[in-house]
């Protein structure tokens, strides 16, 4: 999205299909699945715009899995982003709830899903903007590759992530399981998730999402 400020959701970060369409993911793969099954794996389709992976990028390997524990802060260094991370579970309607809008600098986290740090795709949700200004996932999509990720967890242990993509996913023939699935078996994945595209006014939402993907590469105490 632009610079220019766009009116946000009224209470929510995603609503009807977007979330429908991601809790069929959630409830494919879930926090127990941590493989995808062949074709499906690939970052980009047709669907999927990748903001940038310049070829000549190399990101390093993969750190071992940590054990479970909840996140307590999300620290993004090249954003200036420090933000509190609550758990989230499902509303009523059966979508992830994301944060109270009053709160636009806190990061839901699907604490049904994988912790992150360990071994799968853990899932944080953050708003865009809230009615007057912008929120904590403002900028995610300014991330690039390589870029660091710290999630500080309630075991007193640092859970660093390097960024290996970020993609605008539009919200029609949306593939979940490719947005939000683990790209590979066995590693310990983060994907961030917030409101991109155009503003639908119509609608009074937003026409893609921004999702940015990153995998274990360090831990720190």
């Amino acid at each position: 999205m632009s610079g220019h400020h766009r009116p946000a959701l009224s209470g929510r970060l995603l609503t009807g299909m977007a979330w429908a369409v991601l809790l069929l993911g959630l409830w494919l793969w879930g926090r127990d699945v941590t493989d995808v099954r062949d074709g499906t794996s690939a970052p980009t389709t047709g669907d999927m715009a990748a903001v940038g992976r310049p070829p000549d990028v190399e990101l390093p390997p993969p750190a071992s899995p940590l054990g479970e524990a909840s996140p307590q802060r999300i620290d993004i260094p090249g954003l200036g982003i420090q933000a509190p991370v609550v758990a989230s579970g499902l509303d009523p309607q059966g979508a992830v709830d994301a944060p109270p809008f009053d709160r636009p600098g806190v990061v839901g986290w699907y604490a049904a899903g994988a912790a992150p740090g360990a071994k799968g795709a853990a899932l944080m949700v953050g708003h865009v903007d809230t009615e007057t200004r912008p929120a904590v996932f403002y900028k995610i999509s300014a991330l690039k590759p390589g870029a660091t990720v710290r999630v500080i967890r309630d075991d007193g242990r640092v859970a660093e992530f390097t960024v290996d993509d970020v993609q605008v996913v539009t919200r029609d023939r949306f593939d979940a399981r490719q947005a939000y699935g683990p790209r590979e078996p066995g590693r310990a994945e983060l994907r961030l998730i917030t409101c991109g595209g155009a503003f639908d006014r119509a609608s009074r939402s937003y026409t893609a999402n921004v999702v940015v993907s990153a995998y274990l590469t360090g831990t720190g105490l």
